[in-house]
């Protein structure tokens, strides 16, 4: 439309990122070993819950062409783009060395947790909360923090879903030999399928599960 003001930042960033069945996990400060000088927010970005995400990934061009690493081909293209019509800048977790430190990074959003597993928790996502990368941006969404839900639940199934032990909290890690023996043995066959059992069980994933499908493709990328 003639005269038509053009979307504030936030907004045609927003949009875009629902297009590309993406959501905002949270905003970080800048962190300048990382982060131009006029960065304002480091926005952390991540597939958007249910089957959504999955079936457009499959629909694009990097799914469909047969080479390596798909998603994190996707990623590269659409991200970069996004920060490019916003005036900012994307970050990968594979950037490096020196790598972007994310885990850090999602720990100053106040709104992803470590768990009492030891996994990242994030307010909606639950334990199913990954990164497909981040945006700097001379701008912010203000994002509020929230409440860590690791905090009034009293069952935490997180601990004790893991058939094997292998995610021994925050002070003692996680024991990735136990995992991938596990995960080579038949017994393992439901984790190879659905998803890490530890993350399946956290209450608050249930709102963003993925389709098995797609758990495992994924859990064939960690397990090769």
């Amino acid at each position: 439309m003639r005269g038509a003001k053009p979307p504030f930042p936030a907004d045609s960033l927003r949009t875009a990122l629902t297009r590309n069945h993406l959501v905002a996990l949270g905003e970080a400060p800048p962190d300048p070993a990382f982060c131009p000088a006029d960065c304002a927010s480091l926005l952390l970005v991540g597939p958007e819950g249910g089957a959504g995400w999955w079936h457009h990934m499959q629909t694009q061009p990097e799914w469909q062409d047969a080479r390596p690493d798909p998603v994190d081909r996707w990623s590269t293209r659409v991200l970069g783009a996004l920060a490019s019509r916003h005036n900012g800048q994307a970050v990968f977790p594979s950037d490096g060395p020196p790598y972007p430190p994310f885990l850090r990074w999602a720990l100053a959003t106040g709104r992803i947790w470590q768990s009492p597993a030891g996994l990242l928790v994030h307010a909606q996502a639950g334990l199913w909360v990954s990164f497909r990368g981040a945006l700097a941006l001379p701008f912010s969404l203000g994002l509020p923090a929230q409440p860590c839900p690791c905090d009034g639940c009293a069952a935490k199934p997180c601990l004790t879903a893991c058939p094997v032990g292998a995610l021994k909290g925050p002070v003692d890690g996680y024991d990735i030999a136990a995992c991938h023996a596990w995960l080579d043995n038949p017994g393992g066959t439901g984790c190879m399928v659905q998803g890490c059992a530890a993350r399946r069980a956290c209450p608050v994933s249930q709102s963003h599960a993925r389709l098995p499908e797609q758990s495992a493709w994924h859990m064939r990328q960690f397990h090769r």
